[in-house]
Formats: structure tokens, C-alpha cells, sequence
């Protein structure tokens, strides 16, 4: 069968392998189609040789982390031929920590977790994948062209969940919501934030481009510039760039008692000048609470499915800005000015 791989550590060394190897039954019970896989900046640093970890068993990498298939067989009965399905991209690490323990594998506290198509698991970019059912998230079939966007989403349904339950630490009614950022995570976050009923702020550094309608058709506003040029304090900021000057001045912008949830990832090896003093004041007299989010588990999962569930599916939709067949692979990984989220597709 075929596969998109990697050697990792190697830039460059993406290539089609029309021979690979089925999937042991080890990997699950539940043996799904592919259909497509989402492309995101993850694979993009691993085909750059930035990072990433093959199986012990080999010395290439499966790529591909936000999957979308369909159920071939699953002797278990917990889905059955046809289903739509995704992949969990995260298992437990083997110790487990106290965390991993209790299914909060996002949480992993040692490091020693795997991931498929990032760390020592095969990925989803290959014709046919097995998962355990614990792994398995079944999707509405409405979901059957935009299902790959469930594992943005389930980073963001957790996002949303912390910032749930981080709220409850006093009387608060927030009222209005900042996004950072108008890629998929972004345009994610406005969407859980809109199902919220918040008043909903993006801000993104393109003025033209299918971002700034995807935006209104949210009911938010869209905005460019900077953040500091924003004049009003949100109640709720989601940091989606990992870009730090955004991230710090998001980090000043909130209201009182206002939360900052940082989603994105920034390189390291830039320093910027910046007031730490100024922003230490802000945090303490304001009560404020910053924290970062990655991952999800199984109940953030699930919380995605329902929200991308509610959602518009002409508006999900539109996020796909290229659909790709897997036989063009390379031109799918060749980032394009107006890329929202590219789609190789294994089966139409």
C-alpha cells in the first residue's frame, strides 16, 4: 500500500512509498480506509528535519496526524464497516505517570508518551491504519469531507475546556473573546468561542484572502494591525500564533481578571525587548491567568465532534482551501500564500 514518509532528522527526505507495509494487528482491532489526512506546520518542521522520531522498528516515519477514514472492519462492535472515523494522535507513555493513568494523556508529565506520525507511531498518511477502539473517534457522516479537521479541533475543544473550568475560580460572566491568529486553530477557536455566544475579536496580519469572510460569517470582526492597536480589553484571549511579540502584548491586553490561553508554539532564539516588570504588575494586580495548551484527550475529542457537529458545514468546509490526491504529494506539502488547511486525499 502507499504511504508518505519521512526519515526523520533528514530535511527534505519526504517521498511516496507504493509498498508499504500493512498494518500489524498489533497497532488495533479496527482496520479504517483512509481517506485523507490534514497537513498542518507540524509535518511541515518534520519534512524540514526539525524533529520527529520513527517506530523502533524502522528507520522512516508515517506522517500525518489529523486523520480521516473509514471503518473496514471492527471485530470489537464499537463501530462498524463504514463509520467515519479519526485517530487519537497521542497514547499514554508505558510507566504511566499519574496523568496518563487516568486517560489524561495530554497531560503526560514524563515525556515518555508516542504519537502517531510525530513520535515512534506510524501516522495516519497511508491507504490503510489500525487503532485500538479506545483511540477511535467516530464522526457524524456529515462530517465525511471536513472529519480531518477534528484533530485542530480537539486542541481547541481542550483550550476551551481549561478555560472553562479555570473561570469558575470566581464570579465571572466574560462577555468577549480575542483570537490571535486566523490559521485553523485560530479560525477554530472563534468558532467554539461563537458557540459560546461571546462576542468574538480576530486578529490576523492578512487584509485580504479568505480569512477576513470566514471571520464574519462567524458573526466576529475581523481585525489587522496590532494588538495594542485594539481598543478594547478581552474578557478571554486565545494566542494562536506563537509569534512573541503577539503573544506578549496578548498577555497585557486582557481586562481584569481576564484569561490568556497560549496555543501557539514560538522558536526560540529571538529576544525582544519588553517590560517584564510592567507585565508582572498587569498579572498580579489583575488578577490574571496565562497558561498553555496542547493536545487533547478522549473527552476533548469528543467535545470536538459536537462542536464541529453544530457547526455550519459549508463553513467548515471553506477552512479546505486545497484538496490534493495523494499521487501530487509534493505539491500538497508546498505551502501556498493563501493556505488555510491543505487536504491530501487517499480516496474521494
Amino acid at each position: 500500500m502507499r504511504a508518505i514518509t519521512v526519515a526523520p532528522g533528514v530535511a527534505d527526505s519526504l517521498r511516496l512509498d507504493e509498498a508499504w507495509p500493512e498494518p500489524h494487528p498489533e497497532e488495533g482491532a479496527i482496520l479504517v480506509e483512509a481517506l485523507a489526512v490534514g497537513i498542518c506546520g507540524t509535518d511541515h518542521e518534520i519534512i524540514a528535519g526539525e524533529f520527529g522520531e520513527a517506530p523502533p522498528d524502522t528507520d522512516r516515519l508515517v506522517i500525518g496526524h489529523e486523520s480521516l477514514g473509514r471503518v473496514l472492519e471492527d471485530p470489537t462492535g464499537s463501530l462498524h464497516p463504514g463509520d467515519l472515523v479519526a485517530g487519537i494522535v497521542r497514547r499514554p507513555d508505558p510507566v504511566p505517570c499519574a496523568n496518563c493513568a487516568v486517560d489524561e494523556w495530554d497531560m503526560c508529565r514524563n515525556g515518555q508518551y508516542t504519537e502517531h506520525g510525530i513520535k515512534a507511531l506510524s501516522g495516519f498518511a497511508r491507504e490503510r491504519w489500525r487503532i485500538p477502539p479506545k483511540f477511535a473517534i467516530g464522526l457524524d457522516p456529515d462530517l465525511a469531507h471536513v472529519g480531518m479537521l477534528l484533530e485542530p479541533a480537539s486542541v481547541v475543544a481542550k483550550a476551551w475546556d481549561h478555560i472553562d473550568r479555570i473561570s469558575r475560580r470566581a464570579e465571572w460572566q466574560p462577555q468577549t473573546a480575542l483570537v490571535a491568529g486566523a490559521g485553523p486553530i485560530g479560525l477554530l477557536a472563534a468558532l467554539l468561542a461563537s458557540q459560546r455566544g461571546l462576542t468574538v475579536h480576530v486578529l490576523d496580519r492578512a487584509p485580504t484572502g479568505p480569512k477576513p469572510a470566514l471571520v464574519a460569517a462567524l458573526g466576529a470582526t475581523y481585525h489587522t494591525g496590532t494588538v495594542n492597536e485594539l481598543d478594547f480589553e478581552p474578557d478571554i484571549a486565545l494566542e494562536c500564533t506563537g509569534a512573541p511579540s503577539v503573544v506578549l502584548e496578548v498577555m497585557c491586553k486582557a481586562a481584569p481578571v481576564g484569561i490568556v490561553c497560549l496555543t501557539g508554539v514560538s522558536s526560540g532564539g529571538r529576544i525582544i525587548n519588553f517590560d517584564a516588570g510592567a507585565l508582572n504588575r498587569t498579572l498580579v494586580l489583575e488578577n490574571h491567568v496565562v497558561f498553555g495548551s496542547v493536545n487533547a484527550n478522549r473527552r476533548h475529542w469528543k467535545l470536538a465532534a459536537e462542536a464541529l457537529g453544530r457547526a455550519d458545514p459549508s463553513w467548515l468546509g471553506s477552512l479546505v482551501t486545497r484538496r490534493i490526491p495523494v499521487e501530487a504529494y509534493a505539491e500538497a506539502y508546498r505551502p501556498g500564500p493563501d493556505d488555510i488547511k491543505v487536504v491530501l486525499e487517499f480516496a474521494r
